[in-house]
């Protein structure tokens, strides 16, 4: 690439939205609900894909709290920051099910790390009548409780379960809180980010798919009722998840607008919310010996697919354009 194309395609990035990083979220959940529905090549060549995607987001994550260590805070500490934990933790289950144990544990751990300052400071940032952004502290938690339920799982290490049940009921909590301060308008104007909302509710019900399957006569977590308060609770944010999906389906439909037809780098949400939600049906189906879910869970699998390639389209054409329409200046 020349020069100038190089500094045009700096130019162009520089000035994306950090809830662009909703894309290795996405990518990363595909690969997930891939390889739970026993699709293995395709889940290692979508999970390639988003570990590439992943070490940009990361190198970029750095360069901006670098430079606003001079400058003060700004789009590093807001909710959209959160993305790149909740991304990590994802990553990091692909990882997990791929059998790379010692590099899921590597991303374990600066997501743990970062999760509670970015917590803390964005909750005490909440406003009324927020996007769906202000689910990400759920999606954020909910990541590392599947990440470290399904670690704990793999190797077998107690204290993982135990700290994952915690960020577990943790995230539902922030669900709740969450859901106070968003904006019920964004169900019919949002632009795509809104469906985070599902997105956390499907993240809620894997994690607690998850803990279900880490429990068990290798790993003895809890007892019988707790693990069916869980199992209950599970299947009901399932089915609160799917809900929700119809929902905001069928807002999609009646008021589609110009918004399904143009790209919106924040349809990457809509795409992990679709994938989350297959992926946890697909999940809590085999924790929970629930076969009859796998056929939906299969065909809303395909959707996340198709709206994953749709959207991966929309981003490729969108860059194009922003960077030859740079380069021209």
């Amino acid at each position: 690439m020349s020069t100038s194309g190089t500094s045009s395609l700096s130019a162009w990035w520089a000035r994306r939205p950090p809830v662009a990083g909703a894309a290795v979220l996405a990518t990363g959940i595909v690969s997930v609900g891939l390889r739970s529905a026993g699709h293995e090549v395709l889940s290692a060549i979508v999970l390639v894909v988003a570990g590439v995607a992943w070490l940009v987001l990361a190198a970029d994550c750095v360069t901006r709290l670098l430079r606003d260590r001079a400058s003060g805070p700004t789009e590093a500490w807001t909710p959209d920051a959160l993305t790149a934990v909740a991304a990590t933790t994802v990553v990091g289950t692909g990882l997990s099910a791929q059998n790379w144990q010692p590099l899921a544990e590597a991303l374990l751990a600066p997501a743990a790390l970062v999760w509670p300052v970015l917590i803390v400071i964005v909750v005490t940032h909440w406003r009324e009548r927020m996007p769906g952004t202000v689910f990400l502290g759920c999606v954020a938690t909910q990541g590392l409780a599947v990440l470290g339920a399904t670690l704990a799982k793999a190797e077998g290490v107690a204290w993982l379960g135990h700290t994952a049940m915690v960020l577990f009921w943790l995230g539902l909590v922030l669900y709740a809180l969450a859901l106070t301060r968003f904006d019920m308008r964004q169900v019919w104007e949002g632009a795509g980010d809104h469906w985070i909302a599902v997105g956390a509710l499907a993240l809620s019900a894997l994690a607690g798919s998850r803990l279900i399957a880490a429990n068990g006569p290798d790993l003895y977590l809890w007892n019988s009722d707790d693990n069916g308060v869980l199992r209950t609770v599970t299947g009901a944010v399932l089915i609160l998840a799917v809900a929700a999906y119809v929902v905001l389906l069928v807002a999609e439909v009646a008021r589609p607008g110009t918004r399904l037809r143009a790209y919106d780098v924040r349809r990457w949400a809509t795409v992990f919310a679709m994938g989350t939600t297959a992926a946890a049906m697909l999940s809590v189906g085999i924790a929970m010996d629930i076969s009859w879910l796998a056929t939906p869970a299969e065909v809303l699998l395909w959707v996340a697919v198709a709206a994953w390639l749709a959207v991966a389209a929309g981003a490729a054409g969108g860059a194009w354009r922003a960077v030859r329409s740079t380069g021209r200046r």
